[in-house]
């Protein structure tokens, strides 16, 4: 019997886990600081009973506190813009109170914020290549949506719009938070769109680190306990009531931490290989992205496979995922290999999804899209996939 082959595991933060831990922020932050600045999303966290809440157990334990609101994905100029305004702020805390650009924006504001200097000295991709010494000052990841798995992960993704767009990673170890806390009560108050979107990052991520070309034992254990959780706790969290639904959210929101986990240690495949691409030149929200391709992407890869690897482990894997989300075991690899494309095809109708001709890509645009798409979560898919199938899988949802 063969042994296990050799691998490393990234940091991970100190996890606080569970309905209720909110009310631990404060605490948290004054074990770090007197002093924090608090990176939220737009309105929906302010909107809350939270946010007074939060200040007010600030307030009374003496911390001053400087906010900002992310308002859209976070791009290089307002991570620049943050870090000028506060620099000289003696901050000593950074927290990210949102969904993933605030998560995201937070952990580059937090890593550049004792030097000053810009995020584009160190973007992977466009950046100046001037290598991340650091330090970072502590950061505190709190989650309020389940999906990107940013409070698990040491890269702070950044994006710009347009014809000469990107979206690309600021990417060091010293940048992963130092505390995590996840209280799925925050998804009570998630529309059901946002749930969706979400919850279908999350259910990618998992599956991609599962069938990701880097995956290990660890890995394949934490990411087939998230997508149990996932099958179990999404659609009760997306459009079910009482109990079922707070059950729902706190799946969710466990699985949507250990994709997080995974991918840090795995990396990716081609959903997100063309998640980069489509985020950067179009409106497209990243949980619409992976939503909407999960099932293409699947069919691509499982057709190259059976043509050039049939025998390998991949096409084993993708048949076990077939049997999980079926919730009864499927004798016949091939009868698994339906059901799983079957199932995901379901999703996408169910959910909604919106086609990418929605957020403006039309045909013209395809060359462009495949060409950019080859970063490195396309380098950990199961499966070298040329450009004509990148090319199929935006197709079946152009």
């Amino acid at each position: 019997m063969p042994g296990i082959d050799p691998f490393t595991t990234a940091r991970l933060p100190r996890i606080v886990f569970g309905a209720g831990v909110r009310s631990r922020i404060a605490e948290e932050i004054r074990g770090l600081g007197g002093r924090v600045l608090i990176v939220t999303g737009g309105r929906s966290v302010r909107a809350t009973p939270v946010w007074d809440e939060l200040c007010g157990d600030l307030a009374g334990a003496g911390i001053a506190v400087h906010d900002v609101p992310v308002t859209d994905e976070p791009s290089p100029k307002l991570v620049d813009e943050t870090v000028s305004a506060f620099k000289d702020k003696g901050i000593e805390v950074v927290v990210g109170l949102g969904g993933g650009s605030a998560l995201d924006a937070a952990k580059a504001i937090a890593g550049l914020l004792p030097r000053g200097n810009s995020v584009m000295d160190h973007l992977e991709g466009v950046g100046a290549g001037v290598p991340y010494e650091g330090p970072s000052l502590p950061f505190i990841a709190v989650p309020t949506t389940a999906g990107t798995g940013s409070e698990a992960t040491k890269n702070a993704v950044l994006s710009q719009r347009g014809a000469g767009g990107f979206k690309k990673s600021f990417r060091d170890d010293r940048l992963v938070a130092r505390v995590a806390i996840v209280d799925p009560e925050f998804l009570a108050s998630c529309p059901a769109e946002l749930i969706a979107a979400n919850g279908m990052d999350a259910f990618t991520q998992l599956f991609e680190s599962y069938l990701s070309t880097r995956s290990n034992p660890m890995t394949d254990a934490l990411a087939w306990s998230g997508l149990e959780a996932f099958r179990d706790g999404f659609f009760a969290a997306w459009q079910g009531s009482g109990a079922e639904a707070e059950a729902g959210r706190s799946r969710l929101s466990y699985a949507a931490l250990l994709s997080g986990i995974t991918l840090a240690q795995t990396g990716l495949g081609a959903v997100h290989g063309l998640a980069s691409p489509l985020g950067a030149f179009f409106p497209i929200p990243h949980g619409v992205v992976c939503g909407t391709l999960v099932a293409a992407a699947t069919a691509a890869n499982i057709r190259a496979l059976r043509d050039r690897d049939p025998a390998g482990r991949a096409l084993r894997k993708y048949a076990k995922v077939g049997s999980l989300l079926a919730g009864r075991s499927i004798d016949l690899r091939e009868d698994a290999l339906d059901r799983l494309t079957e199932t995901l095809e379901d999703w996408v109708s169910r959910l909604g999804l919106p086609r990418l001709a929605a957020y403006g890509m039309s045909n013209s645009d395809m060359e462009r899209v495949v060409a950019e798409s080859g970063g490195s979560s396309m380098k950990t898919n199961p499966i070298v996939l040329d450009p004509d199938d990148i090319a199929w899988i935006l197709r079946q949802r152009l």
